[in-house]
């Protein structure tokens, strides 16, 4: 078992007995690890300790859902906190396929592919010149149904299996001191022009915070169309990246996920893990 393997178990282990508040010895001894080394390669790997991970689970999460769609567009406060977040130390850059691309249908690019682990389970990333095109969870999507997804998108492209020209996407949010200087990490998706409004709003979501379908609506000046940003949500191709494991239901609940509510679950709580740990910091 390797050590993305390892942690993705203890947090599944965490989040389904997350209401007994397993102890650290518990959780370790799921991995057949001391409590010792665990503590400090969950700490490597998911970058907060196992106890800021397990607290995060059981937070009553419907409480942190933003208060307005206005503050999707508001990004100061969340820069401000992000310091110590991994997911801040680039700013991501959404760029659309262009109509000539689009005619073209991927003739003349090269798009690698590479399959990483994480501490949520493997994931496939593709990657154009141009940035992250492709990422998803194996556990939903095996690797023939993605790449046959990604063939169908750009048919006149060549696919190559090139897992050191894509392991970059994974070690950006996961081992950041593997990767170069902060600056910016590029996405370049394809999609409708509404799929692409919504995927720049949930871009906009501060780091650790969640919105709901129809503040994403209303942020788009289309109040009534929550049930289109829900279908575009969920046509995500870049997981992790677009975060749409930050939007829920207005209940609170946790609503849809393309790669598993277990995903979502582990993913959200991580996430509210490092701003807590954010929020410390700041206030010092």
């Amino acid at each position: 078992m390797n050590d993305y393997a390892r942690i993705e178990k203890a947090m599944a282990f965490m989040v389904a007995n997350a209401t007994q508040q397993p102890s650290l010895d518990t959780v370790a001894a799921q991995v057949h690890l001391s409590a010792f080394h665990f503590q400090r390669l969950f700490c490597r790997y998911a970058g907060v300790s196992p106890k800021r991970f397990l607290q995060a689970l059981t937070l009553a999460r419907g409480k942190q859902l933003i208060a307005s769609a206005q503050s999707l567009a508001d990004t100061a406060q969340a820069l401000g906190l992000s310091g110590g977040s991994r997911l801040y130390d680039h700013f991501v850059t959404l760029e659309a396929v262009t109509p000539g691309e689009f005619k073209r249908q991927g003739e003349g690019v090269e798009i690698a592919y590479g399959i990483h682990p994480t501490p949520f389970g493997e994931v496939l990333v593709a990657a154009t010149p141009r940035g992250i095109c492709r990422m998803g969870f194996l556990a939903a999507t095996p690797e023939a149904e993605m790449l046959a997804q990604l063939a169908a998108e750009w048919p006149r492209s060549t696919v190559r299996h090139r897992p050191e020209a894509t392991r970059y996407a994974v070690d950006a949010l996961f081992e950041p001191g593997k990767t170069a200087a902060p600056g910016a990490l590029s996405l370049h998706v394809r999609g409708t022009n509404f799929q692409l409004n919504v995927w720049r709003a949930l871009l906009m979501i501060p780091d650790g915070q969640l919105a709901s379908y129809s503040h994403i609506a209303q942020a788009l000046g289309a109040p009534k169309s929550s049930r289109a940003v829900g279908n575009a949500v969920g046509a995500n191709p870049v997981a992790l990246w677009i975060p749409c494991h930050r939007v829920i239901q207005q209940s609170g609940a946790l609503g849809g996920y393309r790669w598993g509510l277990d995903v979502k679950r582990k993913v959200q709580a991580w996430e509210a893990a490092q701003y807590a740990e954010q929020l410390e910091s700041a206030h010092g």
